[in-house]
């Protein structure tokens, strides 16, 4: 029950309580009102009065407040008990289970034990003041069975509630591991979505770029080059749109996908690139094998990103080798040019190009290395363990 509502519904429960006890008690059949001179063990009950009727009331009243304090509500719950057995009006029971079942549902095992022994002495403690001259056992193992059966109704929700909440908790610690972990995933698939779209647009654009420099020069002069330059850009346009176009449809959801480039498709972008203006060679050393998907990207992205910043940086007498190395159990990526190497200011290639390229290396356990060549020039190897 919700907290807000547990003191109206305790209160409530005081009242009921104390109106059936205040039944029981005036209703109480006359042959248990024997007299104390009669043969054998009677139980010597008052006639109801006003003394009585308001012991059995206070003895109700600490239900009102049996969650907050417990243990506190039962002794004072059994004090009126033991005063009304003390002075012969006998016990109502009713408040005494309710208050030692709150305790065994409130509060820990010591407390709850506590509660029980506290119960247990006040029963043993009334039966022997209302029984005379004799007690039975009976009697004493009936308050037992009922003080046992509320203590332990009590514990067995108490655990019960205990496990739910562990449960709870458990799914709440779960949910937050799963949100975690989502959000880890939204950010590896950003992050890579990310590297894609920088390699499509800055080798494309790059290409663009230098080719429409190119025939601006040629325009006036040679027609029929600056054609040739034109279409090149159209192409290249072309190409840019579709694998563009295919990272949106990636972005998109679950839509139809189209293959990814690969070391299958060098030999185009070799000639792409000597259509730019960068002349460039492709070697190809040992029996080329299959590749994993995300090895055969990586590295294709890899020679676009080094061919890119070679188009950009090297200059225009530059030229471009591409070498690839197949190689039992590894695959070996060199691009390299004999151009001006880094750039004036110090901050050499690449720039978040290369942070991609060393990403996606890392990614399936491979080693990368760039830098500027002995004797000129600018290179970029890796090696991916296959």
């Amino acid at each position: 029950m919700h907290n807000r509502r547990a003191p109206l519904f305790d209160s409530v429960l005081a009242a009921c309580l104390a109106v059936a006890s205040l039944a029981l008690y005036l209703t109480r059949p006359a042959e248990m009102m024997a007299d104390v001179s009669a043969a054998g063990p009677v139980v010597a009950f008052r006639p109801p009065d006003v003394v009585g009727a308001a012991l059995v009331v206070l003895s109700c009243a600490p239900v009102a407040v049996r969650r907050r304090w417990p243990l506190t509500a039962l002794c004072l719950g059994l004090v009126p008990e033991l005063l009304a057995a003390g002075l012969g009006y006998g016990l109502s029971g009713l408040a005494p289970l309710v208050l030692l079942y709150s305790v065994a549902a409130y509060r820990g095992l010591a407390v709850a034990l506590l509660g029980l022994l506290l119960a247990l002495a006040s029963n043993v403690s009334a039966i022997a003041a209302m029984f005379t001259p004799v007690m039975g056992w009976a009697d004493y193992l009936v308050g037992l069975v009922l003080l046992g059966g509320a203590w332990g109704l009590g514990r067995t929700l108490r655990l019960r509630r205990a496990y739910l909440e562990e449960l709870k908790d458990r799914a709440a610690r779960l949910e937050r591991a799963r949100e975690a972990d989502t959000r880890a995933a939204r950010a590896e698939e950003r992050s890579r979505i990310a590297r894609e779209l920088h390699d499509v647009v800055a080798h494309h654009v790059s290409v663009m770029t230098v080719q429409a420099a190119a025939a601006r020069r040629v325009l006036t002069e040679d027609p029929e080059q600056a054609r040739e330059a034109l279409s090149a850009i159209e192409s290249t346009g072309r190409v840019a749109m579709r694998e563009m176009r295919h990272l949106v449809e990636v972005l998109r959801g679950p839509a139809e996908r189209g293959p990814q480039p690969g070391m299958g498709l060098l030999p185009q972008l070799v000639e792409q690139m000597r259509e730019a203006g960068l002349p460039t060679s492709l070697v190809v050393e040992g029996e080329p094998a299959a590749l994993p998907a995300g090895v055969d990207l990586a590295a294709y992205r890899l020679v676009q990103e080094g061919l890119t910043n070679s188009l950009r940086h090297a200059g225009s007498a530059a030229q471009a080798v591409v070498t690839v190395r197949h190689r039992p159990g590894e695959l070996d990526v060199e691009v390299c040019d004999d151009g001006r190497g880094p750039e004036p200011d110090g901050e050499g290639r690449g720039g978040h190009g290369l942070v991609g390229i060393r990403e996606r290396v890392a990614l399936y356990g491979g080693i990368l290395r760039a830098g500027p060549r002995q004797g000129g020039g600018f290179e970029i190897q890796a090696r991916f363990p296959l």
